[in-house]
């Protein structure tokens, strides 16, 4: 392994502990199965007392046997305790495991709600593979918390003072010895359940990671492939797979400590018994009868103890997973953070002129935990291309700084006008239209949207207003007809061929006879990159939405398609507003209004023809497409 491979493994283990759960937010998801956990809890308690009879029973047996009396009726009802038990025992273990089954369905359909409609900051902040992570594996350690003793806790309970109260009748003497055993057990559990419950929690963080890691690796595995890094990126994930493995190991051994504290008490406590007692009845102290019934206390008395570490033990490592399903459930949604965004704008009436996009004085720049999170991903970045023995890893992977984005941008958009934006690579064209969009709000300056701020919308109700084509638009894993259909789901299917036809994708439903329902693979892959970006630009005409937002949607087409693109686009764009981001000059010329940003800065605006005349900056591009 590399140095500066060594070197990240030992930073990474002065990582900050992760989110800790307590047992109080545990309790909400038990609760939401409430009825089913008191029937458990009263079939628990009603098997205690049929397990705690039969030591009595069996007393009664001995002692009838020595007397040379009749047995019978004890005999069968000792069957009969038996027996019962044994139906409680089963029918209560069934309601567990579908509880604990119901526990992990009610975390997941909650984290799904909340992971997304969480804001747009938290998705670029956060790596997609460990937010599924915590859908999939740490909810399925709350299964655990039920099925591994801690539901039938109140029958554990009336087992274990019912065992210990007839154990003080039988003899206090040797209950006291075995208290001391006990006693000795229960701290040994409870010192090492703390470094269950941190292990467990770091393990989990790690898992988030290993899935990240997985989940970028496949993502990108074409991309991976050609650069001939399919080595380099094994290695990295199994970097990770072995650290998950090494606190996994830790967790087994700390564990393997825990599990036989209850068989040794058990041991030892029938080593007592059996020396201690045998001595006393052999002076007469206490009677066989009495020595054997308090043997089959002891037992029970112990169960449930065997039964309470084990659950203290899957609570702690619950308690670990829970602490992340819990940092991600109190984030606040979109809806919340504009419920607490809209109470303190004020109410103002739109001018009757308004134009249908404005902005005034907007300023910008990504929130603290995005910059770090993208900082974070460059300097892994940087790391794997060090590994790899390569000179330029700094310039391929450079520092995102935490600078302003936009530093006063200022310019309207008419209603039913064509608006261009054009600039250099990071002047902030994408910013503005995820701005209009509100996947985040201004740091300073407003946004208006026919005459009223934007941030006064629900972001629902705003984004109606949109029909939106980001730039490399996903394609999702389905068909022609899910795709267009993600927006306008009442769409027919002769709109879904009216708007595949409009932007030129009349040969992919004609070459598969499946038509508007043929698959289009994972992310596009039975898509050419120039098919994929016109189906995201039919998704948007599809939804009949008053302003169109444009980045960069012709980039991946040739000459021939672009022309049919941009007469699709002149046809659908009558009496619609739409706002371009391109660098074909081809694509902007035609515009009303041409808005030039750099360094995110507007240094120009006007047509094409004012433009060239006046801002040095759009003359070199133009200049630069034209002879391209």
């Amino acid at each position: 392994m590399s140095g500066s491979a060594t070197a990240r493994r030992r930073g990474r283990g002065a990582q900050p502990e992760g989110p800790r759960a307590t047992f109080r937010q545990l309790l909400p998801f038990l609760f939401e199965h409430k009825r089913t956990l008191i029937v458990v809890a009263v079939l628990s308690v009603i098997g205690a007392a049929t397990s705690l009879v039969q030591p009595l029973l069996v007393g009664q047996v001995i002692e009838a046997v020595q007397s040379d009396t009749g047995i019978g009726i004890l005999v069968w009802l000792l069957v009969g305790f038996v027996i019962v038990s044994s139906i409680i025992s089963g029918f209560q273990h069934y309601l567990l495991q579908r509880t604990g089954t119901a526990v992990v369905y009610s975390s997941r359909r909650q984290l799904i709600a909340r992971i997304l409609h969480l804001p747009t900051s938290e998705f670029d902040a956060r790596r997609t593979g460990d937010l599924v992570s915590r859908v999939g594996t740490d909810t399925t350690l709350l299964y655990a918390v039920l099925t591994q003793g801690l539901a039938d806790a109140v029958g554990s309970a009336v087992l274990f003072l019912g065992a210990l109260i007839a154990m003080l009748v039988i003899d206090p003497v040797l209950l006291l010895l075995i208290v001391v055993v006990i006693g000795v057990s229960v701290t040994v559990v409870v010192l090492l359940s703390g470094r269950i419950r941190t292990a467990s929690t770091a393990q989990q963080e790690k898992v988030g990671e290993l899935a990240s890691g997985v989940e970028r690796a496949v993502g990108s595995i074409r991309t991976i492939r050609a650069s001939g890094a399919t080595e380099r990126e094994a290695a990295a994930v199994t970097e990770l797979a072995s650290e998950t493995y090494g606190i996994g190991v830790r967790i087994a051994k700390i564990s393997s400590l825990v599990v036989p504290v209850s068989g040794i008490a058990l041991q030892l406590s029938l080593l007592v018994v059996l020396g201690v007692g045998g001595f006393r009845v052999a002076a007469g102290a206490i009677t066989i009868a009495s020595l054997i019934s308090f043997i089959m206390f002891l037992f029970l008395l112990v169960m449930p103890l065997a039964t309470t570490f084990g659950a203290i033990t899957s609570v702690n490592q619950a308690l670990g997973a829970l602490g992340r399903i819990q940092e991600v459930l109190d984030l606040p949604t979109e809806s919340q953070e504009d419920e607490k965004i809209a109470a303190s704008l004020p109410h103002e009436d739109a001018a009757p002129d308004a134009p249908a996009i404005e902005f005034r004085d907007v300023h910008f720049h990504y929130p603290a935990n995005v910059v770090a999170a993208r900082q974070a991903a460059a300097k892994a970045a940087r790391n794997l291309l060090a590994d790899a023995h390569l000179e330029s890893a700094e310039d391929a992977a450079p520092t995102v700084q935490d600078h302003e984005v936009l530093r006063g941008v200022s310019f309207a958009v008419p209603h039913g006008a064509r608006v261009a934006l054009v600039g250099p690579s990071g002047a902030g064209k994408s910013t503005i239209l995820s701005l209009i969009e509100r996947f985040y709000d201004p740091t300073g300056g407003s946004i208006r949207l026919h005459g009223h701020d934007a941030r006064t919308y629900p972001r629902d109700d705003l984004r109606a207003n949109f029909g939106y084509v980001e730039q490399d638009a996903p394609t999702l894993a389905g068909t022609l007809a899910e795709n267009l259909r993600l927006a306008s789901p009442d769409a027919t299917d002769a709109d879904c061929e009216r708007v595949l036809r409009a932007v030129n994708l009349g040969d992919v439903l004609e070459r598969n006879p499946l038509g508007i329902e043929a698959p289009v693979g994972e992310d596009g892959v039975m898509l050419s990159g120039g098919e994929r970006q016109r189906l995201a630009i039919a998704r948007a005409l599809l939804t009949d939405a008053p302003i169109l937002l444009l980045d960069e949607s012709t980039s991946s087409l040739d000459g021939v398609n672009e022309q049919r693109m941009r007469e699709a686009i002149d046809a659908v764009s009558t009496d619609r507003t739409l706002i371009v981001i391109a660098h074909r000059l081809s694509t902007v010329v035609d515009s009303d209004v041409i808005v030039v940003l750099q360094d995110g800065v507007v240094v120009g605006q006007g047509t094409h023809a004012e433009l060239v005349e006046s801002t040095p900056l759009y003359r070199d591009l133009a200049r630069h497409q034209l002879l391209t």
